[in-house]
């Protein structure tokens, strides 16, 4: 898959996982993600990943909180914007299972969080994923 696939496939599991977060449905449902690929109109090519992502993430946010938290000293997982949130938790689950290299999942992070969230998430995702990247194995 190119790498400018799996990009697109990080923004809509990002979508998903913020959609799941605002309907209050923090375990990965099958029917719930149906619902979701018809409404996004998703394209084939991208489901199978965007479910690996969405599932990962959902499956391990009790790790991937944890880890968030152990780096971000002065911030609760509470009180960061539910963009910057999904975005550091997708980011920390493809750190976990090694997706790629970790400044490609920085980069890409980092880029979603500037697309999708407020003139400081860019900013804000890197220190913290950074900090993440550096505690996590390299994959």
């Amino acid at each position: 898959m190119s790498t400018h696939t799996r990009t697109k496939s990080r923004e809509y599991a990002l979508q998903f996982l913020y959609q799941s977060e605002m309907e209050k449905l923090y375990l990965f449902s099958d029917s719930h993600f149906q619902g979701f690929v018809a409404n996004q109109q998703i394209p084939a090519i991208h489901i199978a990943e965007v479910r690996e992502i969405a599932r990962g993430t959902l499956e391990r946010t009790a790790e991937i909180d944890a880890l968030i938290q152990s780096a971000s000293a002065n911030w609760k997982l509470e009180r960061m914007s539910v963009i910057d949130r999904n975005v550091l938790r997708l980011a920390t689950f493809e750190l976990l299972i090694a997706a790629a290299p970790h400044r490609v999942v920085l980069n890409e992070a980092i880029e979603l969080a500037k697309k999708f969230g407020s003139a400081e998430s860019g900013r804000f995702v890197n220190g913290l994923l950074d900090r993440i990247a550096k505690s996590t194995p390299v994959g």
